[in-house]
């Protein structure tokens, strides 16, 4: 069995890590304040906000039929209830764009980046942040569902639990040093450190209700505007891979950042997968990555396998599925190409097994900014000049082209 009909062959982006100057975000400050655990600010970032028309011509152009991307919420309401006329009028003018080219839109809601305004009012372990959101979502779908097929509300609903299954609490078991960094930071932001509670850092099961509650609640608000809409959220899932006496450890931690949940999930229309390697697991947590094994940049085992397993444990949600990110961070193309190929291998086979895999989207569209890390890893398949913002498409991004051009066949 091949790839279906109308499978969509796609690369994505977020809004902060492409567009530049997100001066408005709470993720700005963060960077920008003394002490920050940014590696460096995100800036002009690919500067995606103008050249957006350049981009999604060469993503069609490469033989792509789809592009996800998101709106930045600190845009379009920079103040609460107080909605940008020029930023919905910008977002229409990029969705318009990729109906010109005949790329599928696809557009998150909220991919990690949050109004400053919203850190005052307590961020997302906030009672009320739900309805602020929603009201923000209805606002855009009123505005834009026309031109929006498919819309995530939330980028990596789960990844409070993933990071502290990863990291630990950061603020918990941090340095002095960083504690003197949220307090400037909270400063900056108009508030006290206790209410700074950015989406990535929104740890805990409140944290989680409040984020779940969030999409309920937009999901609600979309179907009311924009009832021709499939609406989903996506999840970073994790491969766990259990070695001897890590089982019941493995099986924890799919249920924290998985089963836990499914509830939200109930009356959506998709589930986006995020998946881009596996984890060992011992009886006391993750172990480090096998010696010898092949590393990426991200510090990540080369395990592409890992999607179809991912996809695979996501089906029980019984909901249709689409790979909303999937890559690999290298500096060797033809390393990225072979993980894409041995990825999209995964995917024919969970096809094959009559799992529904709606979408195929790698991460990223561009060489972007990668959140703590900065400009150091390169996902993109095109890489960008960070000097002159000139574009150069890598053999990857043909790779992929030719892929969609014949709907997997050339797989």
């Amino acid at each position: 069995m091949g790839f279906p009909n109308g499978f969509l062959w796609g690369t994505a982006t977020a809004a902060h890590q492409v567009e530049g100057n997100n001066v408005n975000s709470d993720f700005w400050v963060l960077e920008n304040t003394a002490g920050t655990i940014f590696a460096e600010p995100s800036g002009d970032a690919c500067d995606h906000y103008r050249l957006y028309r350049q981009d999604i011509a060469l993503l069609a152009e490469l033989g792509l039929t789809s592009y996800r991307f998101s709106l930045e919420w600190a845009r379009v309401e920079p103040e609460p209830g107080r909605y940008s006329r020029a930023a919905l009028a910008h977002y229409r003018d990029v969705l318009d764009a990729c109906h010109e080219h005949g790329l599928t839109p696809m557009v998150t809601l909220h991919h990690f980046t949050s109004p400053r305004w919203l850190m005052r009012l307590g961020g997302w372990s906030a009672p009320g942040t739900p309805e602020r959101f929603a009201a923000y979502c209805r606002t855009v779908m009123a505005e834009l569902g026309p031109l929006i097929p498919y819309v995530c509300t939330i980028n990596e609903a789960n990844i409070g639990p993933v990071v502290r299954q990863v990291a630990g609490d950061l603020f918990e078991l941090a340095p002095v040093g960083l504690g003197a960094w949220m307090a400037a930071a909270a400063h900056d932001l108009g508030t006290t450190p206790d209410r700074v509670k950015p989406f990535l850092f929104a740890y805990g099961q409140a944290a989680n209700e409040v984020i779940m509650r969030a999409h309920m609640a937009a999901r609600t608000e979309i179907r009311k505007v924009s009832p021709d809409t499939r609406i989903g959220l996506t999840l970073a899932l994790q491969d766990y891979h259990p070695e001897p006496g890590g089982q019941e450890r493995a099986r924890q931690m799919w249920r924290e950042t998985f089963e836990d949940f499914l509830p939200a999930l109930d009356g959506d229309d998709f589930l986006g997968v995020q998946s881009y390697s596996r984890m060992r697991v011992g009886p006391d947590g993750l172990l480090p990555v096998p010696d010898g094994a092949e590393v990426t940049q991200m510090g990540y085992e080369f395990h592409p396998r890992s999607l179809e397993n991912v996809i695979r444990g996501a089906a029980v949600a019984g909901l249709p599925v689409i790979v909303t990110e999937n890559g690999i961070a290298t500096a060797d193309d033809t390393r990225r190409t072979e993980y894409v190929r041995q990825a999209l291998e995964g995917v024919r086979r969970c096809l094959a097994d009559g799992i529904d895999v709606g979408g195929y989207y790698y991460w990223s569209a561009l060489d972007n900014f990668e959140w703590m890390l900065g400009y150091a890893p390169t996902f993109g398949l095109i890489a960008v000049d960070r000097d002159t913002q000139t574009r150069t498409v890598k053999d990857s991004a043909r790779h992929l082209g030719a892929l969609a051009r014949t709907n997997g066949e050339a797989l």
